[in-house]
This record gives C-alpha cells, structure tokens and sequence, in this order.
C-alpha cells in the first residue's frame, strides 16, 4: 500500500498544477502523512531546473506551515489526535521519550530531525506536545525543513540528472551529514 501511495505521489509531478501538489504534500507530510515531499521535488526540479530553488522554497514554506499544524495538534488536540498517530507510527511512548530529549537537548533535537528523513511529523507533534518554545520551533524548523529542501534543489540545478540516482540512494547520508555540520556549528558558536 505504501509503495503505490509512493508512486501516486510521484505521478503528480508531470500534473499540470505540480508546484500546487508539492505545497499540498510538503503541508501533509509534515503533520500526519508517510511519503515525504523528496518523492515529488525531485523529479519537478529535474524536469525544470529553472524552477529548483522555486519548488524548494515552496516546499519550505508548506513545510513550515504543515509543521505548525502538527505542533498545535500535539499542544491542544494530544490525546484525540496525537496519541493515535504515534501508535499509528509504532511510537506510543514517543512523547515521553521527546520530553526528555528536549528537557536534555531541545532546539539541537529539532534541528537533527528536521533534516533527516526521520519523520518529522513525530518532531512537530511531540514539539507541541511538549510546550517546546514555539518561536524557537519555527525558527529551527524554516532553518531544517529549508536546507534540506534547497540541498536538493542545489545539487539537481548543479549536476542535473546524474544526481538522480546519488539523492534517491544516499539522502539519507547527505541530510545526516548536513545536519551534523549545522549542529556542530551551532555548538561551536555556543561554546565559544
């Protein structure tokens, strides 16, 4: 099932009102659903590199917005809506386990999760439902959900195609390694 929801999501990039179809799935996925918005922004910004850091930026504002949605479905509707989706997500006992990360590592834990293709519809739901600081959610959240959006945007302007096949196979690695070089720099200003 998940996959031909995969490939659905990936048909709607050759749809005439594209950019509107990845601002609706960049919207959904950061509060309650599974395919990410990678699947639909590759391959509209391999087919018009033009347009790349357009896309990306439109994926980074519907990101951020869906990430709001998800934030303020864990401050007020936690036990109707949350609970459900956590245990949904084989993560019932996420929210105690986020408390405790953010009461130890806070605006460091959204950063990480934001720019790794752990779901961060988790991050923004235990976020509300931790009462995390919401303007330091938002901010972390446009500084995560927007490098890893004009990361790939970057890369397929830069090398077109060929990077295809590096991003579906190594995002993963590329977004780890980016948030860890964003972590470290935040913690070399901060101990400085």
């Amino acid at each position: 099932m998940l996959r031909s929801l995969y490939d659905r999501t990936l048909s709607l990039a050759a749809h005439p009102k594209a950019p509107f179809w990845l601002g609706v799935i960049s919207f959904v996925e950061s509060s309650f659903f599974p395919i990410p918005p990678d699947a639909l922004l590759l391959p509209m910004c391999l087919a018009r590199r033009d347009k790349a850091f357009r896309l990306a930026l439109i994926c980074t504002i519907t990101s951020v917005a869906g990430g709001i949605l998800g934030y303020a479905i864990g401050y007020f509707l936690f036990d109707a809506l949350a609970r459900p989706i956590f245990t949904a997500y084989g993560k019932p006992d996420a929210l105690a386990t986020f408390q405790h990360w953010y009461d130890r590592w806070g605006l460091l834990l959204i950063l990480v999760k934001g720019m790794t293709p752990i779901p961060y519809k988790i991050v923004t739901i235990a976020s509300g439902a931790a009462h995390f600081d919401f303007v330091v959610f938002l901010l972390a959240s446009i500084a995560t959900r927007g490098a890893r959006f004009y990361l790939v945007a970057f890369l397929v302007w830069k090398f077109g195609p060929p990077v295809q096949q590096f991003i579906e196979r190594r995002l993963t690695l590329v977004t780890t390694i980016a948030a860890v070089s964003l972590v470290g720099g935040f913690l070399v200003l901060r101990y400085l």
